[in-house]
């Protein structure tokens, strides 16, 4: 098959890289000569947001695919008009693309997420309490686009972009569930992983799995799971994000139509990675095992502050030598501050020993300029 993917970031890299062992040919569209699936692809030069490069790229194409949800919805539309194959599908994509039309869509299916208001961007009178938090419609990433609003003073730096007001939940726990669906209808879902952010970039810090968790919090995940499926209308693999709060309730934060940062420690640490799974996807393969092997954790590495430049991967030697760790590289040359450049996955035999391993090994490596 000719596979083209919409954006050549990490999460296509790794796609490709572990889908490099069935005889497919792979394509990618960035704009970025020197982004992370350039040299293991047939890299095209060009811009995902623009309808008339997306719509030149997918013509030829079996099927198309996206690791990035911020794309050209509109030439998706055309292409499966043309009998491309878009997976996941344009209709679900412009609805996660969108803040407002996510949380309706959440609304109207019955699926729990936080009380939220629309902010339009005019002057309207805002009748939600504090604290809460304004999600910017289009464009937010990594924690890009967010902002919690606790005090009269944080009201003044409210945004006046379209955007989403959203209840702020008391948080317990930060969890991911990784489902897929092929177009056959088969469903699996990955064990349910602890996300742990670093408070002061609003990234991803660590992931655990499996989650320490009730039944009660699993059945009301499981639950979640089956609903977003079965509205969603499209294969898939989608990563959930979910709030579990102080008093044990589970609430959707928000899906990722794509391959996710909190399922990458299954590259070890299950029978098969989110990347073999998002293969069988978009190839409508059987689904894969996803039974869990004992307890994984993965870390980021990220930029240091202050460091600007071409990357070195400081003390990653003495990392090398340590058993059950995976190191993995994004293939960028340039660092700056909190920007992901890798990943490392660490399996261990109870969470005690995971945790251990995982803050040892964040004080042993740094991403600096060199």
């Amino acid at each position: 098959m000719k596979i083209g993917i919409l954006g050549g970031g990490q999460l296509g890299r790794m796609f490709i890289q572990e889908a490099l062992k069935y005889d497919d040919e792979f394509y990618v569209l960035d704009p970025n000569p020197e982004c992370s699936c350039a040299h293991i692809s047939h890299y095209t030069q060009g811009d995902f947001n623009n309808y008339e490069h997306v719509l030149a790229f997918g013509r030829d194409k079996d099927v198309i695919t996206i690791e990035i949800e911020h794309v050209n919805v509109q030439a998706l539309e055309e292409l499966e008009t043309l009998g491309v194959k878009v997976v996941p599908n344009s209709n679900i994509i412009k609805i996660i693309q969108q803040k407002i039309l996510q949380k309706e869509f959440y609304a109207n299916h019955k699926i729990p997420s936080p009380a939220f208001e629309i902010m339009d961007g005019s002057e309207e009178e805002i009748k939600i309490q504090l604290p809460f938090v304004q999600k910017l419609n289009t464009g937010g990433y990594d924690g890009k686009g967010v902002q919690l609003i606790r005090t009269t003073q944080d009201w003044r730096n409210l945004w006046t972009q379209e955007s989403v007001l959203e209840d702020l939940v008391d948080i317990d726990k930060e969890l991911s569930l990784i489902v897929a669906k092929n177009e056959k209808g088969e469903i699996k879902h990955f064990p349910v992983t602890e996300m742990v952010a670093d408070p002061k970039l609003n990234l991803l810090d660590f992931n655990i799995c499996p989650a320490d968790i009730s039944k009660d919090v699993q059945d009301q995940i499981d639950i979640i799971g089956k609903q977003f499926i079965a509205s969603a209308g499209s294969p898939g693999l989608f990563a959930i994000e979910l709030f579990l709060d102080k008093e044990g309730k589970v609430w959707v934060n928000e899906t990722a139509p794509r391959l996710h940062n909190s399922g990458h420690q299954s590259q070890e640490g299950n029978a098969n990675s989110q990347f073999e799974q998002f293969y069988r996807v978009v190839t409508n393969s059987p689904l894969a095992d996803t039974d869990h092997h004992g307890f994984s954790g993965m870390l980021n590495l990220v930029g240091e502050e202050n460091h600007s430049g071409k990357v070195k991967y400081q003390g990653l030697e003495d990392v090398l030598k340590l058993p059950r760790t995976y190191v993995h590289l994004y293939g960028k040359t340039d660092t700056k501050p909190g920007r992901k450049m890798g990943h490392i996955n660490v399996l261990a035999d109870s969470r005690e020993e995971l945790m251990d391993r995982l803050i040892h090994i964040k004080s042993m490596v740094k991403v600096i300029a060199g």
